[in-house]
């Protein structure tokens, strides 16, 4: 489908739609760093915080860039121009820089995934294999690691372009309505295989019992950040995929649906690893190495376990991959709006960009944590912020309520959503951003 007087394609099914979107929005956000946060910050307590702030905050900001994209029929570049925003066109393009740099480390971690769900299924053979020779070294370049990473990554984004030259129904939306149920039939089965392990209760305990005692300053801030994270809020993906939806799509209830799935994803990832990890003694705050670390420890413990891991990494790789499809078709929509480029010949020079891009943060965890701090937990930020003071304050009150209102006329909960988007969601991401500063470029919050 496309809209009048122009090309521009549309999703095919609204289960199509559904699968897409929460595609991009669990990736790695919260089958990786869901777990990994949880057992950072004390259990049942970030997990109720979390919630509570997916609601108050994901869902609307979420419908925010949607209807930016929606409204302009542009991705990131071009949206905030067409949205009325100052400097508009330039904000655009900077955060198409900001997407590549931060596409180039994501493909990265995919790639680990990828030879993490080949090395585990290798293992169930009885070979001697160790995928974790393909994670970067603290300091200085390890040939081994760097060699797996180059031929991981290349394989990582090929997979992509692959799906991308196809558009958007035959491509995208296609191989979302696969991976995505795999994904939850693979967590499913694996919170199953949970359950039923000896010494599962502490760890159950731990991670479902709410106490509020529990509830500082520190898990309020760090949850809200999960938010933005996990559902992939920053000016980028969403609004370009919001581009993409057909004017009479219901945003409210796609959202809640898409809030719905991602968090239920990450929901399950952590019951899933984090009381089997304290059932085997592991550790469960040991942050982002927690999958790379921990998890093979538990498939390793667990009965069943050489079955259970391979397709644990393999359905992993599976969102992953939509994820890194979602950064690129950011990249491919900016260009094919922007120049006479076909579809086909953006993907492939895109990839070529990013793959050049991805070089510096393989080399080690020296470049690639700094790197990750900046292209994702902060510039997303900034990113999410622009698109609540674009429909909030530049485009016009009209266009803004048309676009949220999805082709009925607007009703009082319309202009009330207008006036949180307006007030309410920049002020609580401006400070996930001040958080963000304090905590990871500053270091002066780790004591509370």
């Amino acid at each position: 489908m496309t809209e009048p007087g122009g090309s521009r394609e549309t999703f095919a099914t609204q289960f199509g739609l559904l699968m897409t979107m929460i595609g991009v929005a669990v990736g790695l956000g919260n089958v990786w760093r869901f777990p990994y946060m949880v057992g950072r910050f004390g259990g049942a307590a970030f997990v109720g915080v979390y919630i509570f702030w997916v609601a108050l905050i994901g869902v609307p900001a979420l419908m925010a860039e949607w209807s930016l994209g929606r409204a302009t029929r542009r991705g990131t570049v071009g949206a905030f121009a067409r949205g009325g925003l100052p400097g508009g066109r330039w904000i655009g393009w900077g955060l198409f820089g900001v997407v590549v740099a931060a596409t180039a480390y994501y493909a990265n971690v995919v790639g680990w995934v990828l030879v993490y769900a080949v090395g585990s299924a290798v293992q169930g053979f009885g070979a001697s294999v160790d995928p974790s020779r393909i994670l970067p070294p603290e300091h200085g370049i390890d040939p081994t690691s760097l060699g797996l990473q180059l031929g991981a990554t290349a394989t990582v984004l090929g997979a992509c372009g692959f799906v991308l030259v196809r558009g958007l129904r035959a491509g995208i939306e296609r191989a979302s309505r696969v991976l995505i149920p795999l994904l939850f039939g693979t967590l499913i089965l694996l919170v199953i295989r949970t359950l039923t392990l000896d010494n599962i209760q502490q760890g159950l305990s731990w991670y479902l019992r709410f106490d509020p005692t529990d509830l500082t300053p520190q898990v309020m801030v760090a949850a809200l950040g999960q938010a933005v994270f996990s559902m992939s809020l920053g000016g980028t993906f969403m609004v370009s995929y919001g581009s993409y939806l057909d004017a009479k799509a219901p945003l409210g209830r796609t959202a809640g649906s898409t809030a719905l799935g991602d968090t239920l994803a990450g929901l399950l990832a952590g019951l899933a690893i984090l009381p089997a990890a304290m059932a085997y003694g592991l550790e469960v705050g040991s942050g982002p190495g927690l999958l790379f670390a921990t998890v093979p420890q538990i498939f390793a413990a667990m009965p069943g376990g050489n079955l259970l891991g391979p397709l644990f990494f393999l359905a992993l790789f599976g969102a992953a991959y939509l994820s890194a499809v979602a950064a690129l078709e950011v990249l491919v929509a900016g260009l094919t709006d922007n120049t006479g480029l076909t579809r086909r010949k953006a993907v492939w020079i895109l990839i070529g960009i990013v793959f050049l891009a991805a070089i510096p943060p393989m080399l080690n965890l020296a470049i690639f944590i700094p790197w990750d701090l900046t292209f994702g937990s902060g510039m997303q930020t900034l990113g999410a912020i622009l698109v609540a003071v674009t429909v909030g304050w530049c485009l016009s009150r009209g266009r803004a309520l048309d676009a949220l209102a999805s082709g009925t006329p607007p009703e009082r909960r319309h202009r009330l959503l207008l006036l949180w988007i307006r007030y309410v969601i920049p002020g609580a991401l401006v400070t996930v951003a001040v958080w963000w500063v304090l905590q990871d470029l500053l270091g002066v919050l780790g004591s509370l």
